[in-house]
C-alpha cells in the first residue's frame, strides 16, 4: 500500500478529463440521453482509477483524492455542504439537481459562473443569504477516498476550505450588512464533521485548500482564519491538516497560517509567488510543520528549471519541519502529456513539461533533495540543455519584431465625434440588436475540418462549406432582424488558436486540452517567441460575409490581453512585451479590414479582468501595459470605424476605470445571470461610451421568453442612457444549437422592438 510520507513527492490535483477528452464524453453522452447515470458513474470511477494508477507509477509519495469533479469543485463544496438553492432543490433529483445547478434547465436558472480567481478557469459560485443552513453530504470524499484504499492507494483527501468557499460565494438576497462570511460559525461544525468521518475512513492527511488568502484580506478576515484553523485542529478525531495556497504570495496570512496550530501548510514558490521564500524566512519558517513547496510551476507549460528549484528546495529544508516537492497548484490548468504531439518539432517539445511530464520534475526534485544532486546529474544536464536550446533558438527572438515602434495609442478623436460619424455610416436605430460573434459550431463543421484535417476534403471544398454556412447565418439574422450582422465564425475552432495558428511566434498543440469550465475543454497555443503576422487572417471571411448583405457585418479579432491569458505564455520576458508584439499584429489586422470596407471591428477581451493579478499592488502595472495593448490594437482606425469590445464572466468592479481608458466605441458585457448588475456599475463609474449589457445566458441550455428579456432591458434602461446601450447576448454562441439560437434571438429582437416602442 501506498503510505503517506512526512517528507516527499505529491500534487494539489491532477487533469480531470482522461485520454481523449473521456470525461467530457462519458457526461455529454448522459446530458444527451445517450448513457444513463450508472454509465457515467461508471466512467467516472475507471478514470479516477487510472489517475492513482498514473499518479503511483510516475513515483508520487502522497496522491490526492476527491480533486476529481463530473463538473466543478465549487459546485462540489456547495453539494457536499447542502448550499443547494430552492429553485435547484424542487427541479430535479440526484445528478440532475447538480447538473441543473451548474447549467440551469428550460424552466430555471443556474449558480452564476465565474473566473476561479486569475486563470481561465470557470467556477460556480455558491449562492448563500442570511438564511443559509448547510447539511453535510460526505458521500463523494467518503467513496472516492474508499475506492482508492481499496486499490492499495492511502490518498489525501482535498476539499475547498471554509474560508475561501465564503469568500467565493454571493449573496442572492442583497441582504444590506450581510457577507457570505457571517455565516463561518454556522460551517465549521459540518468542516469538523467531514474531518471526523474522514479520520474514521482511514484517512491521515486532508488538504483544505485557501486560495482566497492570497488575495488582499483586511484584518477582520485573517483573524477568522486564525479562530477556522484553531478550531478544526482542536478537534480530538481528525486527520493532520494540510492548509493549501496557491497562485501568489501569502502576504499577511502566512504568519497567520504558520501560527494555527495544523500540521501542515503548501505554498507556492513560482512567478509573483517566488517572494514567499523571503517572507517564510522573515518569519523564521515553519519548523513545527509539514511544508509542501510548489516550486514547479503548475500552471505554464514550460520545462522547469530543475537546478534553480533545487536550489530554492535547499534553503526551504531549513525552514520547514520537513519538506515535500509539488507542482505550484493543482495540474489542473495543464494538458495531460506531451507524449502525443508527434507534430511538434522534437527540439521545441524538450521544451514543455506537461502534466505528465510536471510529475518526473517532482519526482526528480524530490531524489536530489533527499539523496543528493549527483544522483540526478543527468536529469540536470538534460534539464539544462534543453533551456539553453530555447534560449538560443532563432524562434525566440525576432530582430525585426523588436525593432518595430508605434508610439501613438490615441484615436483620431474622441468618442463624441467618432460616434457622429459612426452614426452617420451606420445609421443605426436606437437599441441596436447584434450578437457577440460565433454562431453554432455544427457537426457538419466539425465534420468538415476533421476531414480537412484527414486529407479527405479540398482545401477548397472546406472553403465553400464555410462560405455556405456563412450564407446561412447571413441569411438568419436577416430574416430576425437584427441590426449588426457576424459572419459566425465557422471557420474557427477556437477564438484565440485560430489566430495563433496564422501568428508567427505561437505553436499550436493537437492534444493540449485544458478544462475550461464543465464539459468545455481549449487548446491554448503556446506563445515559444516573438511574435508578428505574415498575411491577413480574418479580411476574406468579413469581406465576403458583407457581400452578402446591406446591413453593417462586424469584422471579428481576439486582443492582445486575451491572446495571452488563454495561450500559454512565453516566460522569458516581461509580458507587457509579448502584448506588444501581438497588439502590432492585429494593428495590421484592423487597418486591413478598415481598407476592405468593414466599419465595425469587435476586438475581443475577455480575459482582461480574469488577468488582474491577485494583489492590489500588482493591478496598476498590469493595467497600463494591457490597456495600452488594446489601444495599440485599436488606435489606427478612422473615426467612422466603429471599434467594439466585448468581455464576460468576470467581476467588473476593480476594471472600470480600465474599461473607461480603453476607449472603445461600444462595449458588450457579460449581465444576464448577474441581473445586469454591471450597468449601474458603469453608471456610477461614469462610463461614456456605449454598451451592451448579455440580457441572455448562453452557458445555459434554456430559451430566455420575450418578457425575461424585456425586464433585463427595462433594468438596464433604468440604470443607463437608452440611446447609448445596445442589445446582445452574453457571449458567443457556438455552444449552443440552431434551434435555441433561433428561439432566443427572435425573442430578443422582439423584445427590444417593444421597448423602442414603449420606452
Amino acid at each position: 500500500m501506498t503510505r503517506t510520507l512526512t517528507s516527499g513527492a505529491t500534487v494539489y490535483g491532477y487533469p480531470r478529463q482522461g485520454a481523449d477528452r473521456r470525461l467530457k464524453k462519458a457526461t455529454e453522452a448522459y446530458w444527451a440521453g445517450r448513457a444513463d447515470a450508472d454509465a457515467l458513474l461508471a466512467a467516472a470511477r475507471e478514470l479516477r482509477s487510472s489517475r492513482w494508477t498514473e499518479l503511483r507509477d510516475a513515483g508520487l509519495d502522497e496522491i490526492p483524492s476527491n480533486d476529481f469533479s463530473l463538473y466543478d469543485h465549487v459546485l462540489d463544496t456547495a453539494w457536499l455542504l447542502g448550499a443547494v438553492p430552492e429553485r435547484h432543490a424542487g427541479a430535479a433529483e440526484g445528478l440532475d439537481r447538480y447538473f441543473a445547478m451548474a447549467r440551469g434547465t428550460a424552466d430555471v436558472a443556474p449558480l452564476e459562473m465565474t473566473k476561479w480567481f486569475d486563470t481561465n478557469y470557470h467556477c460556480l459560485v455558491p449562492e448563500l443569504g442570511p438564511g443559509t443552513t448547510f447539511a453535510l453530504d460526505p458521500a463523494k470524499p467518503l467513496a472516492e477516498f474508499a475506492e482508492a484504499l481499496a486499490e492499495g492507494v492511502l490518498t489525501r483527501p482535498v476539499v475547498l476550505g471554509p474560508i475561501s468557499f465564503l469568500l467565493l460565494a454571493k449573496d442572492p438576497t442583497g441582504t444590506a450588512g450581510f457577507r457570505p462570511l457571517d455565516l463561518l460559525d454556522r460551517l465549521l461544525p459540518h468542516y469538523a464533521d467531514l474531518l471526523g468521518q474522514l479520520r474514521a475512513a482511514g484517512a491521515e492527511w486532508v488538504q483544505l485548500d485557501e486560495p482566497a488568502l492570497v488575495t488582499d484580506q483586511p484584518a477582520d478576515v485573517l483573524a477568522r482564519v486564525a479562530r477556522t484553523y484553531a478550531a478544526l485542529a482542536a478537534e480530538p478525531v481528525r486527520p493532520k491538516i494540510l492548509v493549501a495556497s496557491y497562485f501568489d504570495r501569502l502576504g499577511d496570512a502566512l504568519p497567520v497560517l504558520a501560527q494555527t496550530p495544523v500540521e501542515g501548510v503548501a505554498v507556492d514558490f513560482t512567478g509573483p509567488a517566488a517572494a514567499n521564500l523571503d517572507h517564510l524566512s522573515a518569519i523564521g519558517g515553519v519548523r513545527d510543520k509539514r511544508l509542501v513547496a510548489g516550486v514547479v510551476d503548475g500552471r505554464n507549460i514550460w520545462a522547469a528549471d530543475l537546478t534553480a528549484a533545487l536550489d530554492t528546495l535547499g534553503t526551504l529544508d531549513g525552514l520547514a519541519g520537513s519538506l515535500d516537492v509539488s507542482a505550484s497548484c493543482s495540474l489542473l490548468h495543464v494538458p495531460l502529456d506531451t507524449t502525443p504531439e508527434r507534430d511538434l518539432d522534437a527540439e521545441v517539445a524538450s521544451w514543455l513539461s506537461f502534466a505528465r511530464q510536471k510529475l518526473d520534475e517532482i519526482v526528480t526534485l524530490r531524489r536530489g533533495l533527499t539523496d543528493g544532486r549527483e544522483v540526478v546529474a543527468d536529469a540536470l544536464a538534460t534539464n539544462a540543455a534543453r533551456l539553453a536550446s530555447r534560449a538560443a533558438s532563432p524562434i525566440t527572438r525576432v530582430p525585426a519584431v523588436r525593432d518595430r515602434l508605434v508610439a501613438d495609442t490615441r484615436r483620431d478623436s474622441p468618442y463624441a465625434i467618432r460616434r457622429q460619424a459612426q452614426q452617420a455610416k451606420l445609421g443605426l436605430p436606437e437599441l441596436p440588436t447584434t450578437t457577440i460573434g460565433s454562431f453554432p459550431q455544427t457537426t457538419e463543421l466539425r465534420r468538415a475540418r476533421a476531414a480537412l484535417r484527414k486529407g479527405a476534403l479540398t482545401e477548397d471544398a472546406y472553403e465553400e462549406a464555410m462560405r455556405a454556412e456563412i450564407r446561412a447565418v447571413i441569411a438568419d439574422q436577416e430574416e430576425l432582424g437584427l441590426d449588426v450582422l457576424v459572419h459566425g465564425e465557422p471557420e474557427r475552432t477556437d477564438m484565440v488558436q485560430y489566430f495563433a495558428e496564422q501568428l508567427d511566434g505561437f505553436l499550436a498543440t493537437r492534444h493540449g486540452w485544458v478544462q475550461s469550465y464543465g464539459t468545455r475543454y481549449v487548446r491554448p497555443p503556446i506563445i515559444a517567441g516573438d511574435v508578428s503576422r505574415p498575411a491577413p487572417m480574418t479580411v476574406a471571411w468579413s469581406t465576403y460575409a458583407a457581400s452578402l448583405t446591406s446591413r453593417p457585418v462586424k469584422g471579428m479579432l481576439t486582443g492582445p490581453v486575451t491572446m495571452l491569458a488563454w495561450s500559454f505564455v512565453r516566460d522569458d520576458q516581461p509580458e507587457a512585451e509579448t502584448a506588444r508584439q501581438v497588439a502590432l499584429a492585429l494593428r495590421d489586422e484592423v487597418t486591413d479590414l478598415e481598407a476592405a470596407g468593414i466599419a465595425v471591428i469587435q476586438v475581443d477581451e475577455p480575459a482582461l479582468r480574469e488577468t488582474l493579478p491577485l494583489r492590489a499592488a500588482d493591478r496598476a502595472g498590469y493595467l497600463a501595459w494591457a490597456v495600452t495593448a488594446f489601444k495599440l490594437a485599436t488606435s489606427g482606425a478612422r473615426d467612422e470605424t466603429q471599434i467594439h469590445t466585448h468581455m464576460c464572466y468576470a467581476e467588473f468592479g476593480d476594471v472600470l476605470q480600465a474599461i473607461i481608458d480603453m476607449d472603445a466605441d461600444v462595449i458588450s458585457l457579460e449581465a444576464a445571470r448577474s441581473n445586469m448588475a454591471i450597468v449601474a456599475d458603469l453608471t456610477t463609474a461614469g462610463y461614456p461610451n456605449e454598451v451592451g449589457p448579455g440580457v441572455w445566458d448562453i452557458h445555459s441550455p434554456r430559451v430566455p421568453s420575450v418578457a425575461e428579456i424585456t425586464a433585463h432591458l427595462r433594468a438596464a434602461t433604468a440604470a443607463f442612457p437608452a440611446d447609448r446601450l445596445w442589445v446582445n447576448p452574453d457571449c458567443g454562441l457556438k455552444t449552443r444549437g440552431y434551434p435555441e439560437v433561433r428561439a432566443t434571438l427572435a425573442n430578443l429582437v422582439t423584445a427590444t422592438a417593444r421597448l423602442r416602442s414603449q420606452p
